[in-house]
């Protein structure tokens, strides 16, 4: 099963790349999933997945969603 608090951690380490910072807040993984802070902090306690925003911050920094999900490398992607 997939881990609410990894995948976010993961979020995390996205956007402490991006904005240079080393604290960062719930607020700021809704804000960079174009998520209502209120719906994320519901969805925190849920542990639900938003997956739709998830694919569209993937597409945005470009990387992969497998790898935010499910932490697999892109080499471990290709068929043999």
């Amino acid at each position: 099963m997939i881990d609410f608090f990894e995948v976010m951690q993961r979020v995390k380490e996205v956007i402490s790349r991006q904005q240079q910072k080393t604290k960062i807040r719930d607020r700021d993984i809704a804000e960079a999933l174009n998520l209502d802070p209120q719906y994320f902090a519901v969805i925190k306690r849920r542990n639900k997945i938003p997956y739709e925003a998830l694919a569209y911050f993937c597409i945005y920094h470009k990387i992969s969603m497998n790898w935010v999900l499910l932490e697999q490398k892109p080499r471990t992607l290709t068929v043999h």
